[in-house]
């Protein structure tokens, strides 16, 4: 059921915080502020679910969350709790399993899953499976985030393809450092449909490219993003934002902080 497509993710240093506690007996229990969420639903919990059902692993563990990204933002806050969960407890139950094997367990949960296993920023081909490492330079990026909540799913049902049709994707550049944002590259082709369902995007996206002739959104939505070389840049772009829509200035990141986990 996945569409096939090419994507570009880049890590950046905003995030949710998990803390994982050893516990007696062999429960896994979640607590913390994610009450919009069930347990069966929650990808954190699921992620943990699916490691102990590949390695046999007896133990339980206690799951607490602390979510600042959004719900249905595009950001794939619930993708990155999966893979974090997944590298955390590889090292807490001493399972020694290589990233390959993480990133498989992550397939089963989440196309977006073996991204954040893999620990760097990538493109990303197939149902998103297929990845290859790209360098991307520092930026500083103004977030616009309107308040809703967007679900991928209905964004691509919209999608209007047919067996016959394809996607032109841009050539990704040669250069082994991508100046992906200052050069705009490639397009995000989710952008106008849930821009017809969420005028909110649109208007963030108005405002941000009073700065940045590149503003666009971020996966399904319905975060917009610009990118800019300094933090002063990035902060005065989002003065151009409505007061309604919350804004927010983050760094981009070479690396996952849990990679050297494996």
């Amino acid at each position: 059921g996945y569409h096939l497509l090419e994507s570009l993710f880049v890590l950046i240093d905003w995030c949710d915080t998990i803390t994982l506690r050893r516990r007696a007996d062999a429960e896994i229990v979640r607590v913390g502020d994610v009450a919009d969420v069930s347990e069966a639903d929650d990808l954190a919990v699921r992620a943990a679910c699916a490691l102990r059902e590949a390695t046999g692993f007896g133990d339980g563990v206690t799951i607490e969350m602390c979510k600042r990204i959004p719900q249905g933002a595009g950001l794939g806050g619930g993708s990155s709790d999966a893979a974090s969960v997944l590298l955390a407890l590889n090292r807490l139950w001493s399972l020694r399993l290589p990233r390959s094997e993480l990133a498989a367990i992550g397939a089963q949960l989440g196309a977006d899953v073996p991204f954040f296993v893999g620990g760097e920023s990538a493109l990303a081909r197939g149902i998103g499976d297929v990845l290859t490492p790209v360098s991307i330079p520092v930026y500083w990026l103004a977030l616009a985030l309107p308040s809703i909540r967007v679900s991928t799913r209905s964004i691509f049902a919209e999608l209007q393809l047919t067996p016959m049709s394809s996607l032109s994707l841009t050539p990704m550049p040669p250069s082994a450092k991508m100046n992906v944002f200052s050069e705009g590259y490639g397009r995000n082709d989710l952008e106008a449909i849930a821009m017809a369902r969420f005028p909110a995007i649109g208007q963030a996206r108005t405002a941000l490219l009073q700065a940045s002739p590149h503003a666009r959104m971020t996966g399904s939505g319905g975060c917009v993003f610009a990118a800019f070389s300094s933090a002063r840049e990035a902060r005065q772009a989002l003065r151009h934002v409505p007061q309604e829509i919350e804004g927010r200035v983050v760094r981009t990141l070479a690396r996952h902080p849990l990679s050297a986990f494996v």
